[in-house]
């Protein structure tokens, strides 16, 4: 195991029994930190990698944990079973609703997303179906029970929330180094270019605002169940902002930098409550040195190395097969 390895693995088991060593208030703020870093990375899929400026997350969230509730207090069905279904009917939604978008670009796919986060939030305080709760939102929804064990305390939901902060890291990393990841990123340094070289950009952009969804409505069951109420404030524009910001100051396509992003956003404005008023001014403040001064965000995702003699010696051997499939069918 070598020297890295070994302060990574130290670094995760100290982190692990870090909320035997602080109150249930610290602990659940560094619950907030993980739920607000996997939907971040989660929107890094769409605005980190394939470049797509996406202010709606909040939108997708909102139908994870509406389903989630919709399906425990009036159905009865478990928190944790709801999760799939949650995740599944973001990524249905953000289909029906990017779709007809996926070709805008900049700025005017900002301003449509805006539109649809409100649309969401404006729905969800009318109770369109009769089933959100209006304004007041939905009580009651029941704690997640994992091996007959009832998840109920901070420290618990401390567990469920990295673990699942672990698993999302795990997925990215994977996906970032995937055909499908390099495609994004080709498409977010230059969609037309990409598009020239025979990559579908609207069927790639359509498939990453669907992962960053589903991804997105999972988290929210969680967040029902550690709240046990959701209301239409919980997924205002301001939470699309957040997020946003987030990538952006961590480093748009960064795993190290969402989390560091997350740890600055949310975590530290704890350790200054009392200067709350002021809270707003040293933010702007710090995302206008940010645009000034560092653009690529605070830790951006190192440059990707490619090895041409690699891919070569791929494409010979592809070719080879070819040849040789064509040759013994022609026999």
């Amino acid at each position: 195991m070598d020297k890295r390895t070994l302060t990574l693995f130290a670094g995760c088991i100290l982190f692990g029994i870090l909320p035997m060593f602080i109150n249930p208030y610290w602990t659940d703020v560094f619950n907030n930190v993980g739920l607000y870093t996997i939907l971040a990375l989660s929107l890094n899929i769409i605005l980190g990698h394939a470049g797509l400026f996406h202010m709606g997350h909040a939108a997708f969230y909102a139908v994870g944990a509406y389903t989630t509730a919709i399906l425990n207090t009036q159905y009865g069905v478990p928190v944790l079973y709801t999760m799939p279904l949650a995740g599944v009917l973001a990524a249905v939604f953000a289909m029906i609703v990017a779709r007809p978008i996926i070709h805008l670009r900049g700025d005017y796919l900002l301003i449509v997303t805006i539109g649809i986060v409100e649309i969401v939030r404006i729905s969800l305080v009318n109770d369109v179906f009769g089933l959100t709760g209006g304004a007041n939102g939905i009580f009651g929804i029941d704690r997640p029970m994992l091996f007959g064990f009832k998840i109920k305390r901070p420290e618990h939901f401390f567990y469920l929330i990295w673990g699942f902060c672990l698993l999302t890291i795990f997925f990215m990393h994977r996906l970032e180094n995937s055909r499908f990841g390099r495609a994004l990123n080709y498409i977010k340094e230059d969609d037309v270019a990409a598009e020239g070289s025979g990559i579908d950009t609207a069927y790639y952009k359509l498939i990453a605002f669907v992962l960053g969804a589903f991804w997105a409505g999972m988290t929210g069951t969680i967040f029902a169940a550690k709240m046990t109420i959701i209301s239409p404030e919980s997924f205002s524009f301001w939470e699309s902002v957040v997020l946003f910001t987030i990538v952006i100051l961590g480093g748009m396509g960064s795993i190290r930098g969402v989390l560091v992003g997350a740890f600055l956003i949310i975590g530290l404005p704890e350790l200054f409550r009392d200067l709350a008023m002021w809270r707003m001014l040293v933010f702007g403040l710090a995302m206008i040195l940010m645009m000034i001064f560092r653009t690529q965000g605070l830790i951006p995702p190192p440059p990707r190395k490619y090895d041409v003699m690699a891919y070569l010696k791929d494409a010979v051997t592809t070719v080879r097969n070819s040849v040789a499939t064509a040759e013994g069918g022609a026999r």
